[in-house]
C-alpha cells in the first residue's frame, strides 16, 4: 500500500477528477494518504492510551495492597502480643491453635502481599515517570500481571477476611476467662453477672458473621461488576478496530480504483 501512496502525481486516472470536491484543493491521492495516516496515528494513540492506563492501574493496585499489608500485618502483629493468656484458665485447645494458625497465616499472607508489591512497584513508578508515551512498553507490569492480582487478591480479599476472623478469635480469648472460678478465685471478686465474659465473646461473634457475608457479597459483586465492565470495554474496542478495519479496506479499494 505504501507504494501506492508515493506514486508521483501525473495525470489522473480516467473517470477520476483531479481533486475531490471537498478535500479543499488537495490532490486525491494525497487526501487518501493523509486520511489513512490519520486512522492509523489514532489507532496507535488508543492503543498506548490503554496501555498506559493499565500501568496506572497496575500502580494503583500495588499502592494500595501495599498500605493494606503493611498496616494488617501489623496490627494482627500487636494482637498476637498484647493478649495477655490467664494461667489459672484452662483455654479450649481448639480456642489456641486457631488462633496461632489464624495470626500466622494471616501475618504471611499481607508480608507475602507486601514482598510482591516492594519488588514490582518501583519498576512501575520509574517508568510512570517519565514523560515518553514509547516508555510504557518498558514496565514490567503486562508480564507481572498474575503477580499484581495475586498480591491485590491477597490484601483484600483474603487478608480482610482473615483480619475478620483474627477479631472473632482475640475477642474469645480475651473475655472468655472472665468469669472462671480460678480468675475469680485470683482476684477480688466483682459485679460482674455470671457467663458475662462468654455472651461478651459470643455477642461479637453473633456481630461479626453477618458482617463477614456482607464482605463476601461485595467482594463477589464487586469482582462481577469489574469484570463484567472489563468485557463491555473489550467488546467496544473490537467493534471501534472493526470500523477502522472495514475504512482500511473502503480506503484500499479506493486506491485500487485510482
Amino acid at each position: 500500500m505504501s507504494s501506492e501512496l508515493n506514486v508521483p502525481m501525473g495525470s489522473p486516472a480516467p473517470g477520476v477528477s483531479e481533486r475531490a470536491p471537498d478535500t479543499g484543493g488537495m490532490d486525491y491521492r494525497d487526501w487518501v494518504r493523509r486520511s489513512y495516516l490519520e486512522l492509523v496515528s489514532s489507532n496507535h494513540h488508543s492503543v498506548q492510551a490503554l496501555s498506559w492506563r493499565k500501568l496506572y492501574l497496575s500502580r494503583a493496585k500495588l499502592k494500595a495492597s501495599s498500605r493494606t499489608s503493611a498496616l494488617l500485618s501489623g496490627f494482627a502483629m500487636v494482637a498476637m502480643v498484647e493478649a495477655e493468656l490467664q494461667p489459672q484458665y484452662n483455654y479450649p485447645r481448639a480456642l489456641l491453635i486457631a488462633f496461632s494458625v489464624c495470626t500466622t497465616v494471616l501475618v504471611a499472607v499481607h508480608l507475602f502481599a507486601l514482598l510482591i508489591s516492594t519488588c514490582i512497584l518501583p519498576n512501575v513508578e520509574a517508568v510512570s515517570n517519565i514523560h515518553n508515551l514509547n516508555s510504557v512498553s518498558e514496565s514490567p507490569h503486562e508480564r507481572m500481571h498474575h503477580y499484581i492480582e495475586l498480591a491485590w487478591g491477597f490484601s483484600t480479599a483474603l487478608g480482610i477476611l482473615l483480619f475478620l476472623a483474627e477479631v472473632v478469635l482475640l475477642c474469645w480469648i480475651k473475655f472468655l476467662p472472665v468469669d472462671s472460678a480460678a480468675v475469680a478465685s485470683a482476684k477480688p471478686p466483682t459485679t460482674a453477672a455470671p457467663n458475662s465474659g462468654w455472651q461478651a465473646a459470643l455477642a461479637s461473634t453473633i456481630i461479626m458473621v453477618p458482617v463477614g457475608v456482607i464482605f463476601l457479597v461485595f467482594t463477589v459483586h464487586f469482582y462481577r461488576s469489574l469484570v463484567r465492565h472489563k468485557t463491555e470495554r473489550h467488546h467496544q474496542e473490537i467493534e471501534e478496530l472493526h470500523k477502522i478495519k472495514v475504512q482500511l479496506d473502503g480506503h484500499d479499494r479506493d486506491l485500487q480504483t485510482v
